[in-house]
């Protein structure tokens, strides 16, 4: 099975990664559409989309403005927009308003059920994060492996039980370690402790993402900090593609 990276930073965009989005093309599965979303249209395998959010700020949903062109071209058959109640209110109300963009693309919001049934006979299950305004996480169980996708959270133990021995997690890392502190205000996660957490919940390999905009260099978040403490984890660039 194939994921793809399409966006791998936080906040806004820079010059080496756009913001969150990522994909399973054959199975027209996305999580979150940030300003990478742009990409979706060129990895079109399927004719219909399940899109999972797992909050509203702006760096994660603006890329559901970007999809009307395929939408109106019969690119797709359908497009399920999965959230929270209140998250898939605001972006109706506001992202799609009539003064910001007056055309609503033809997405069918749903409310985030307890269980979703994903194609190849994947079961997905969401969690609640600790994030200024709430947020969710995501796993799938497909007969033989599994992915959980975790962005925008403090305090990664927390849901350790929830993503125990998965095959794949994707988790975020906007700090590096000596930026805790700005990670404890600002509702992310820093190196050590998403490297703990894979450790303690015996995932079979990590990947870090939603990382900070303002660091666009090759290791912006001591990458061999975490590599210490769990062997198999790598940085998560843009358009990264990962077999699992």
């Amino acid at each position: 099975m194939r994921i793809v990276l399409l966006g791998t930073g936080g906040y806004h965009p820079n010059e080496r990664r756009h913001t969150a989005c990522l994909m399973l093309p054959e199975l027209g599965v996305i999580f979150d559409a940030g300003t990478s979303f742009f990409r979706v249209q060129d990895l079109l395998k399927t004719r219909d989309l399940q899109i999972f959010l797992t909050h509203a700020h702006l760096d994660h949903i603006v890329g559901l403005s970007y999809f009307l062109v395929p939408l109106l071209t019969d690119q797709i058959d359908s497009a399920k927009v999965y959230g929270e109640e209140s998250k898939l209110s605001a972006i109706q109300t506001h992202l799609f308003c009539d003064e910001i963009f007056p055309l609503l693309p033809d997405y069918e919001f749903i409310t985030l059920p307890e269980t979703v049934t994903v194609p190849d006979d994947g079961i997905l299950r969401h969690l609640k994060l600790e994030h200024p305004g709430g947020s969710v996480g995501y796993r799938i169980d497909w007969p033989d492996h599994s992915l959980a996708y975790i962005s925008d959270t403090a305090h990664p133990e927390q849901h350790l039980n929830f993503i125990k021995d998965v095959d794949l997690l994707i988790h975020e890392c906007y700090f590096p370690d000596d930026m805790a502190e700005w990670a404890e205000k600002t509702g992310h996660s820093h190196t050590t402790p998403v490297a703990e957490l894979a450790r303690d919940a015996n995932v079979g390999k990590l990947i870090l993402t939603h990382i900070d905009p303002q660091r666009a260099g090759d290791d912006p978040i001591d990458i061999k900090v975490a590599q210490k403490i769990f062997p198999n984890t790598i940085l998560g660039e843009d358009l990264m593609e990962i077999d699992f």
